[in-house]
């Protein structure tokens, strides 16, 4: 990738007035989007292999987009289990050379992926959103992932949540979301990579000179935020 990358462009200049709206709208009424069969089958995949890790602890990369940021993670983590999850399939079969045995790539819906973990009881000791589509169009707020109805099940799993953006008010409106749906402290935060970028957007960015920023949050797994019927088990129907 080269060097130039351009910065994100928003009519919105703070959090978005709805945000706490959709919050609200979030924790009080069930997602009822039917599980993808895909998923489910992917899903029981990365079970079976998580149970094969002789319980390392786990660590999410969601929406890994090539799975860069999981070979990465493997290699900084090796005593962990690292799956990577991305909904397409040209991205994750992109090369990057060998993947880590303690890594897995998992092409599946995140927003299924995410509540079948949750159905199953999964931890994750960590948890990345790394460099998420910003969806900088005031009308697109919902479409984010703090605006998104998922939202309770991203925080219910628990576990230290990292999220990176070149986008502060992306982090801001996303620390705002995790604070009102958990109680838990939480802010934007600047943030220099050094010479290990995770991902290739990280490096752009950062080669770009612009200015990047997280969010790490300690949660507790709490499957009782997310409302109604906790989540559809792996084998269920809906």
């Amino acid at each position: 990738m080269t060097a130039r990358s351009r910065s994100i462009v928003s009519r919105q200049t703070g959090p978005h007035e709805d945000l706490s709206r959709r919050v609200v709208r979030a924790l009080t009424n069930p997602l009822r989007k039917p599980i993808a069969e895909h998923t489910r089958e992917a899903f029981a995949w990365a079970r079976d292999w998580l149970d094969n890790r002789d319980g390392a602890p786990l660590i999410l990369d969601a929406g890994c987009g090539v799975g860069l940021s999981t070979r990465r993670l493997a290699e900084q983590h090796p005593a962990t289990a690292v799956i990577g999850v991305d909904r397409s399939a040209d991205r994750l079969a992109r090369d990057h050379g060998r993947l880590p045995d303690n890594a897995l790539l998992v092409r599946a819906d995140l927003i299924d992926f995410w509540r079948l973990a949750l159905a199953e009881g999964w931890r994750p000791a960590r948890h990345f959103l790394l460099y998420p589509n910003p969806y900088p169009k005031t009308a697109h707020l919902k479409m984010r992932w703090q605006g998104h109805p998922v939202l309770p099940v991203i925080l219910a799993l628990g576990g230290r949540l990292e999220l990176r953006s070149n986008w502060r008010l992306y982090v801001e409106e996303f620390a705002l979301a995790v604070t009102q749906a958990t109680g838990v402290a939480a802010a934007a935060a600047p943030f220099t990579p050094g010479e290990a970028c995770l991902t290739p957007f990280e490096q752009k960015y950062h080669a770009s000179g612009q200015a990047l920023w997280r969010l790490v949050v300690e949660l507790p797994h709490d499957p009782g935020l997310v409302p109604g019927d906790p989540q559809p088990g792996v084998g269920e129907g809906k």
